[in-house]
């Protein structure tokens, strides 16, 4: 306590609090002008697989053999309802010529279309001879910008050739039009998109923390603290993480951003109101505000270090992911979290002091002396003392009275939710997250109706023959297989002419789960092809390769599998030893752990009910159990800490069913305050245009929601009046110095 005492008093002193905000002032503005922001270093095509993936490896004997259709390709999807004209493709081949004569930005290759008569282009055509599907190969090393540019001059050439502007007519209508599809048009999309949201984002979290709080405190000083703490806590994690992205120490992309932003306020905001709501708490009873403020930080300090700490360690674990997505989340979380506590515990108590009582204006908490002077100093009547809320009254007071029902009911209906999640389909579809207008989208549609679906990425199988096996052969092989649509001739290596190369074309969504499964297939059909030509099963094992976008899902599938099996048991692991060292019980870690794990799953079930059953999603993204459960199970663990916390320091003082009574009475509120503001900063992301956010914010809202409404204040207290002192084991549950009246503070 003495030690809280002189930590309160160095950064919330009569002096102090105002070299404390000085300090972040300073801090701000060097940083800022010193290092570049994290949103200037962003790069959104960085590699996800590392460079022992199959996928990859196949990628790089593709540059080495086969340099001229090495690139990204972009799918040019022309239709016209009714058929397209011979002036249409006139104006395609004169496209392509020009082209070759004057590549566009970044462009690789394209075949030479250019050349050709328009009667071969004929043979071409979907069908009802309504579509056409022609290739612009882009440079891998560019990004999605890079390949915008290229795009963008691509369709100005488009506009000019044709006279009409294709790329803005409708696909349902009797004139031209033009998709850009592909990995090239899904890149740009998908940038766009989280590009596009991170303003969107941004304003509506704001506003949303900034109603809760003006709800729930009615003061417009007050409200502002905590967004204030957030904006200084960004204005140094920016700079912070800008300058470690251009050293090369980190890697960050758009989808990080978006999301940090979103941790920032909702549990930002979360610790500032548990300092917040204690210090409203001791005005009270405290006529001096000084006094007051050192007690609440005193009081509430370890708790809001503790929490952030948890969710600071929980988030580098995901520093142990191979797949680069995941590995580039670590850094930005638990960066800008662990900045945003330590302005929690400086910055925020530095603006309550400079603002002291009237941070709570117009409705200032005031001690009933301060009250009755108040009202006499106006000539008026004292006011009457409201009647002080029993310890065992309220949710407190039904916990205790009646646990055993209360873990029942709550069990069984988390219990009943979990049981959902196990139904879950996942998907490592990219275009199933983008609106259905969406123009890399609505290329593919057209492909997937006028062409094989698998037009749209196709596989390229490489096979380092030796001379012993001819490609007739395995052309024949390859086309004989059920999931194959169609197989190219081979192509021999311009290095080594023993490998050989087809292109093949699934008859499943390149990016479908389907497809992706033939990759192990389709690999094990060509070892055996080379085993039965006298390879070893060795030699066959490193003399075949698979590449393209199905490949690189395939190996992102196993490599998510892979981080997602790693690091959630170490998170666990992390969390209980870290409620070990702060409770020093084994029997209340393990409860704590349990009832976040059991609540994560039951989000999940809850999850699915909601985007399958309500929304009509089929599946939804691999990566949101992983993400998710890193979320829930940290920041869950905050509201446990903060309740617990309460609960033990009140033991001390009163018999353990009061204390637990009064801990869940006091800490009610504040909790719920806190759940309901970082549910509605996940629950933002719903509303963007993104199936993978749309999903993870509406699994991520309903875990939050589930621990402020049901774990935290009943089953959590609830196990903990069942266990008794058994709650402390192997600690000592010491009896209490001397008793208070129920709802006195501490």
């Amino acid at each position: 306590m003495n030690r809280m005492s002189g930590y309160g008093k160095w950064v919330a002193g009569r002096t102090t609090k105002w070299i404390t905000l000085l300090i972040w002032i300073v801090l701000v503005g060097v940083l800022t002008l010193l290092w570049p922001s994290v949103n200037s270093q962003v790069v959104n095509n960085a590699q996800n697989l590392p460079e022992t993936s199959q996928s990859v490896r196949a990628a790089a004997v593709v540059d080495q053999e086969f340099p001229g259709g090495s690139g990204v390709p972009a799918l040019l999807v022309w239709h016209r309802d009714g058929g397209l004209s011979e002036e249409d493709l006139v104006h395609i081949i004169a496209l392509y010529g020009k082209l070759e004569q004057q590549p566009l930005p970044h462009q690789n290759f394209v075949p030479p279309l250019g050349q050709l008569p328009p009667q071969a282009l004929q043979a071409s055509l979907s069908e009802d001879r309504s579509t056409l599907v022609t290739p612009v190969l882009f440079d891998k090393s560019a990004d999605s910008d890079q390949l915008g540019e290229g795009i963008t001059e691509l369709k100005t050439l488009v506009r000019e050739e044709t006279g009409s502007d294709p790329a803005a007519a409708s696909v349902d209508s009797s004139e031209l039009s033009l998709r850009v599809s592909g990995p090239v048009g899904i890149s740009i999309d998908a940038t766009g998109l989280f590009e596009d949201a991170d303003v969107s984002l941004l304003i509506a979290t704001v506003i949303l923390v900034l109603v809760f709080l003006l709800l729930i405190y009615r003061s417009p000083i007050l409200a502002l603290i905590p967004l204030v703490a957030v904006g200084f806590a960004y204005g140094v994690t920016s700079p912070l993480l800008g300058l470690m992205a251009r050293e090369g120490w980190i890697t960050v992309d758009s989808q990080a951003i978006s999301i940090m932003t979103v941790l920032l306020f909702g549990a930002g905001t979360d610790y500032c109101l548990f300092l917040i709501s204690r210090f409203r708490q001791m005005l009270k009873v405290e006529e001096n505000k000084g006094r007051a403020l050192l007690s609440s930080i005193s009081h509430s300090s370890g708790a809001i270090a503790m929490s952030g700490f948890t969710v600071v360690l929980a988030l580098f674990a995901l520093l142990l992911a191979e797949y680069g997505a995941y590995h580039r989340f670590a850094v930005p979380f638990s960066v800008s979290i662990l900045i945003m506590g330590i302005a929690s515990l400086t910055l925020v108590p530095a603006l309550l002091a400079i603002f002291g009582r009237m941070s709570f204006f117009p409705f200032v908490p005031r001690t009933p002396q301060m009250e009755e002077e108040r009202a006499r100093a106006k000539g008026k009547p004292a006011p009457q003392p409201k009647a002080k809320r029993g310890g065992r009254k309220g949710i407190g007071g039904l916990v205790v009275s009646r646990p055993w029902t209360i873990v029942a009911v709550t069990i069984i209906g988390l219990g009943i939710l979990a049981s959902f999640s196990t139904g879950i389909k996942f998907t490592y579809d990219l275009l199933s997250s983008f609106p259905e207008d969406m123009e890399s989208r609505q290329g593919f549609d057209l492909i997937g109706t006028q062409f094989s679906p698998g037009e749209l990425a196709p596989a390229k199988l490489i096979v380092d023959t030796k001379g012993q096996v001819s490609g007739e052969d395995f052309k024949v092989i390859l086309g004989g297989l059920s999931y194959v649509d169609t197989v190219s001739d081979a192509q021999q290596g311009a290095v080594n002419p023993q490998i050989i190369g087809f292109d093949l074309e699934f008859k499943d969504n390149p990016y479908s789960l389907e497809a992706m499964s033939h990759i192990p297939a389709l690999l094990n059909t060509a070892e055996q092809a080379l085993v039965e030509s006298g390879f070893d099963e060795a030699q066959a094992h490193d003399s075949v390769w698979v590449s393209g976008q199905t490949a690189t899902q395939y190996d992102t599938k196993e490599l998510g599998e892979r981080d997602t099996d790693l690091i959630i048991p170490v998170v666990i692991g992390m969390i209980t030893l870290l409620l070990l060292i702060y409770l020093r019980s084994v029997t209340a870690t393990v409860y704590l752990v349990g009832t976040v794990i059991l609540s994560f799953f039951s989000a999940l079930g809850l999850g699915w009910i909601i985007i399958h059953y309500v929304l009509g999603a089929d599946a939804i993204q691999g990566a949101i159990p992983l993400y998710s459960f890193v979320f829930l199970v940290a920041l869950g663990e905050d509201y446990n800490i903060f309740m617990i916390s309460n609960i033990w320091k009140k033991r001390k003082v009163m018999p353990l069913k009061q204390a637990i009574a009064e801990g869940v009475n006091e800490t009610g509120s504040v909790i719920t305050s806190a759940g309901l503001i970082l549910a509605g900063t996940f629950a933002v992301l719903a509303s963007l245009p993104i199936q993978v956010l749309v999903q993870f914010g509406i699994i991520t809202a309903i875990g939050v929601l589930l621990d402020t409404f049901i774990v935290r204040p009943f089953l959590v207290p609830a196990i903990t009046m069942l266990c008794g002192r058994w709650a402390f084991w192997p600690g000592k549950h010491e009896e209490p110095r001397q008793p208070q009246p129920s709802g006195s503070a501490e």
